[in-house]
């Protein structure tokens, strides 16, 4: 049972990673995040998985954010972005310091995963509405992978400062989703 709710925190956290890579030319749904999944090695422990996976998720909002500074046509979306900067970086260095408290202590790697990666790169491609209506899907998606990764993780995690950062986070990334689904 604890093994099928490691996989399942894994999984979840593999998700959250996957939303926006730079390795192809179009984005592609969260649901592909399962290939992404078995991609990762097995010797892995969860409290890594899920610790790489959320810098992971970090790294991805703060990167597509800075783009749409830049690059989006409404004030709402520039003003959303600023502000997902401003948090992701925050959400970054608690995650830092949970993962450096667990025994032994782990260290986060937020080396995007291919969706993640192919969504940062398509979005570079885009411009004014297009942009702002694919940013907006993105984070969406995005937020929503990260809300399943961190309650599966504050349900059933083993890493106790691990544990508590998910649960900490809930609530903030709940908030984050539904001001996405607003863009």
């Amino acid at each position: 049972m604890k093994h099928a709710a490691l996989i399942a925190v894994s999984i979840a956290a593999l998700a959250v990673a996957g939303c926006g890579k730079k390795e192809s030319p179009a984005p592609q749904p969260t649901s592909d995040a399962a290939t992404d999944i078995g991609a990762a090695p097995a010797d892995l422990s969860s409290g890594q998985a899920f610790a790489n996976a959320a810098a992971a998720s970090d790294t991805f909002e703060i990167e597509t954010s800075k783009l749409a500074a830049g690059q989006a046509a409404s004030a709402k979306v520039k003003t959303f972005a600023t502000n997902m900067i401003k948090a992701h970086t925050e959400s970054t260095a608690k995650l830092k310091s949970a993962a450096a408290s667990a025994a032994p202590a782990i260290t986060p790697s937020a080396t995007l995963n291919p969706t993640q990666q192919q969504t940062l790169d398509t979005l570079k491609t885009k411009s004014g509405a297009d942009f702002d209506a694919a940013y907006a899907k993105a984070q969406v998606e995005g937020h929503q992978a990260a809300l399943d990764a961190l309650k599966a993780y504050s349900t059933s995690g083993d890493v106790p400062s691990l544990k508590s950062f998910a649960t900490e986070m809930v609530p903030t990334v709940t908030a984050h989703l539904n001001m996405a689904k607003g863009l």
